[in-house]
C-alpha cells in the first residue's frame, strides 16, 4: 500500500452465481433476515458520522503541504510525511469503502453513488496536493534513505514502499508531472463508472420465452440462472436472446471499453512505459514475460481443455457441442443443493486442515454479520471481498443461491477475507494491502480444500462425476477463461497502441477469434455461435486494467501449495499462514517464492495441467464403468 495512495476498493472476485431458493427468489430486501445481511454500521454507525468524518478529513488534507520541499532534510521530516499520508489515506479509504458497499446494496440509490463521487473528489485532491512525495524521494540518494531508516526504525515499516519508488525512478516524474497525472484521476474512473451504472441499472436487459411457456426478464443474475437449465433449446434461446441485446448496444459498450484502454494508455505514456502492459505489470513488479508466457503456454495445452469439452460433450449425451451448452448441469439427475447454514458447515470442516483459529474467524465472520447473502433487486452483481477498513474487519458481497457454485463462491470469497484479515491483524497499515497478483490465490486455495473434503465423503458415481465435473469447470472458468480474457485484453490494447480503432464490431471481431480458436470451434469440439461475439460486453473484468490474468496464475499457484497442506505437509501449512499474513510487506513473487512456489517458471500451470488430465481419467473410468 502506498501511504499516499489515492482510494482504492479491492472487488476481488467477481463470480456469479445460480439462484434457487426461498430467498433466492426474494427480491425485497426488507424481507431478507438481517442475520443474512452485512452490518456496515460497524464501519459508520450512521450516514451523519459517515459525514461528520469527512469533514474531518477534508480539513486534515492540507496538513500534508507542509512536508513539502523537506523530505531529503531528515529522517523526522520523511516518516511524518509518510505517517501523515498513510493515515489520510486510510481514513480516505474507510469513507470510500462505506460508501461503495452501501451503493452496492442497491444501485439504483444515486445517495451512495454521490457519496462515492464525493470521496473520490477528495481523493484526487489529496493525491494532487501529495503528488511531490514521490518525486523528493527519487531525489535522495538510495544510501541517504537507507542511513535515514538507521538512524529513524519507525522507517523501517515504509523501506519496501521507498525501495518500490527508488526501483520505478525512470518512470516517475518531476512534482509538476506528478500532480497533472494524479488529477487526472478525476476522470480516470469514468468509463468503469458508466459501465457499471448502464449495465447494472439502466440496460433494458431482454425477457425470453421459454418451452415451459414462462416469459422470463434476463437479468444478469437471472441469465446465470437460465443459461444453466437442463433444455437445451432453452439454453440456445436464453443465450440468443441475452447477447443479442449486448450486441444491440455494442457502439455504447465499445465507446466504453475505447475509453478505458486510452485511460492506460494515456498512464502508460505518462510514466514512460513502452506499453499498456508493462505499465500494469510493473505496479507490483512483474516482467511482462509472465503474461505472455501464461498466454502461449495455454495455447500450447488448448488440447487438454478440447479433452475436458469432449467429456462433456460425452457426459451431456450430445452429438454436437455449443458454447451455449458449457454451463448445463453435468448430470441432470444431480442437483446438488446447500442451504447457507450447510455451506457454512461444510466451508468450515474443509478449512480445518488449516488450523482452529483459521477456522474460528471464520465462524466470526458468518456470526457478526460481515457477509451480505442474497441477491435483491438493485443489488450489484457478482460476489467480492472487500477487506479495505484496516481497522475493522472484511465485508463479503454474495449472491447466495443454494447451489454448489455458491458453496465454492462462499468458500473462494472467505480466502479473500482471511488473507485481509490475518494480513491487517499482523501488518501496519502501510504493508497490509497484499499485491494483486497474489489475491487469487487464497480463494483458488479455498476451492481446491472443499472439493477435497467434499469427495472424501462421497462414493456415489454420479455425485463423483459431478464434483470433479465441478473442479474442471473451476479449471474451465479460472484458467482458460480467463486466459482468453487476457489474451483479448492485450490485443485489443495492442490494437489502440498501433492507433487501430477500438470501436464494439472490433471488439466483436477480435472476441469471435480468440474464442472460437480456445474452444476448438474450427475443429468442431465445441461450436461457438454467431452471438458470442459480444460477451465482451458483459465481463466487467475488462475496466480493471489487466487484472483477469492474475486468476490464472492465481489457480496455478494455489493448486502447488495446497497439493502439499492436504497431504498433512505441516511446514507448508505454516508457509501458507506465514504469506497470507505477509499483506505486501514483499513483491509478489518473493511473497509465492516463501510460501513454495515460484510464479516465474512453467511449472505451476504444469503441474495444473497434470492435475486436469488425472481428474479427466477419473472421470473417464467412471463412464467407462457406467457405460456411459
Amino acid at each position: 500500500m502506498h501511504p499516499f495512495a489515492a482510494v482504492t476498493l479491492s472487488f476481488l472476485a467477481l463470480s456469479l452465481s445460480t439462484p434457487d431458493q426461498s430467498f433466492a427468489q426474494e427480491r425485497d430486501r426488507s424481507k431478507v433476515p438481517d442475520k443474512f445481511k452485512w452490518d456496515l454500521t460497524h464501519i459508520f454507525p450512521s450516514d451523519d458520522v459517515w459525514r461528520q468524518a469527512k469533514g474531518r478529513i477534508v480539513t486534515e488534507v492540507p496538513s500534508i503541504d507542509q512536508f513539502k520541499g523537506t523530505l531529503g532534510t531528515s529522517p523526522q521530516q520523511l516518516l511524518g510525511c509518510l505517517d501523515r499520508a498513510s493515515h489520510i489515506t486510510k481514513e480516505l479509504t474507510r469513507l470510500g469503502s462505506y460508501a461503495s458497499m452501501n451503493s452496492d446494496q442497491d444501485t439504483r440509490d444515486s445517495k451512495y453513488l454521490a457519496m462515492q463521487q464525493e470521496i473520490r473528489q477528495v481523493s484526487s485532491d489529496f493525491a494532487a496536493k501529495a503528488a511531490y512525495i514521490e518525486p523528493e524521494i527519487l531525489a535522495i540518494d538510495k544510501k541517504t534513505v537507507d542511513a535515514f531508516i538507521q538512524q529513524d526504525k519507525k522507517l523501517e515499516v515504509y523501506r519496501h514502499y521507498l525501495d518500490d519508488i527508488l526501483r520505478r525512478k525512470a518512470h516517475t516524474g518531476t512534482a509538476g508531472e506528478e500532480k497533472i497525472i494524479a488529477d487526472a484521476s478525476l476522470m480516470s474512473d469514468a468509463a468503469s463508472s458508466i459501465y457499471g451504472v448502464f449495465s447494472d441499472a439502466d440496460f433494458p436487459y431482454p425477457e425470453v420465452k421459454l418451452s415451459s411457456g414462462e416469459t422470463v426478464k434476463l437479468s444478469k443474475s437471472a441469465f446465470t440462472l437460465y443459461r444453466a437449465v437442463s433444455n437445451q433449446e432453452d439454453r440456445k434461446r436464453v443465450f440468443a436472446a441475452f447477447f443479442g441485446k449486448l450486441h444491440e448496444f455494442r457502439r455504447t459498450f465499445g465507446t466504453e471499453t475505447n475509453a478505458e484502454v486510452k485511460k492506460n494508455m494515456f498512464y502508460a505514456r505518462a510514466k514512460k512505459y513502452g506499453s499498456s502492459l508493462e505499465s500494469a505489470l510493473d505496479a507490483n513488479n512483474i516482467p511482462a514475460k509472465v503474461y505472455h508466457s501464461l498466454v502461449d503456454g495455454v495455447n500450447n495445452n488448448l488440447a487438454t481443455f478440447h479433452r475436458y469439452l469432449n467429456l462433456r460433450k460425452r457426459i451431456l449425451g450430445l452429438k454436437e457441442l455449443h458454447y451455449y451448452d458449457l454451463y448445463a448441469p453435468l448430470l441432470s439427475n444431480v442437483d446438488l443443493k446447500y442451504t447457507i447454514e450447510e455451506g457454512e458447515k461444510h466451508v468450515e470442516a474443509s478449512l480445518a486442515p488449516l488450523g482452529k483459529d483459521y477456522v474460528t474467524v471464520i465462524e466470526k465472520a458468518f456470526a457478526d454479520r460481515w457477509i451480505d447473502f442474497y441477491p435483491t433487486e438493485g443489488k450489484r452483481s457478482g460476489a467480492y471481498s472487500n477487506g479495505s477498513v484496516y481497522d475493522v474487519h472484511p465485508y463479503m458481497l454474495l449472491n447466495y443461491n443454494g447451489k454448489y457454485d455458491d458453496m465454492s463462491t462462499l468458500t473462494h470469497e472467505l480466502g479473500h477475507t482471511m488473507q485481509s484479515y490475518l494480513s491487517n491483524k499482523t501488518q501496519p497499515y502501510p504493508t497490509s494491502d497484499y499485491p494483486i497478483f497474489v489475491a487469487e490465490v487464497a480463494s483458488t486455495f479455498n476451492e481446491a480444500l472443499l472439493i477435497d473434503h467434499m469427495l472424501k465423503s462421497i462414493t456415489d458415481d454420479n455425485v463423483r462425476l459431478s464434483l470433479l465435473g465441478n473442479y474442471l469447470e473451476g479449471i474451465k472458468g479460472t484458467v482458460f477463461r480467463q486466459t482468453q480474457f487476457a489474451e483479448f485484453e492485450l490485443r485489443m490494447h495492442e490494437m489502440a497502441e498501433k492507433g487501430e480503432p477500438i470501436t464494439g464490431d472490433a471488439l466483436d471481431d477480435l472476441y469471435m477469434q480468440i474464442t472460437r480458436k480456445y474452444y476448438g470451434h474450427e475443429k468442431g469440439v465445441c461450436i461457438v455461435d454467431d452471438e458470442i461475439k459480444s460477451e465482451w460486453s458483459y465481463i466487467p473484468h475488462f475496466y480493471y486494467n489487466f487484472y483477469v490474468y492474475q486468476y490464472a496464475t492465481a489457480f496455478t499457484a494455489s493448486a502447488a501449495l495446497s497439493e502439499k497442506v492436504l497431504a498433512g505437509d505441516k511446514t507448508a501449512t505454516k508457509r501458507y499462514l506465514e504469506f497470507l499474513s505477509a499483506g505486501g510487506s514483499d513483491y509478489a513473487i518473493e511473497l509465492l517464492k516463501k510460501a513454495g512456489v515460484d510464479m516465474t517458471t512453467p511449472q505451476p500451470l504444469e503441474l495444473t495441467m497434470k492435475k486436469m488430465n488425472r481428474v479427466i481419467d477419473e472421470m473417464e473410468k467412471i463412464l467407462d464403468k457406467t457405460k456411459r
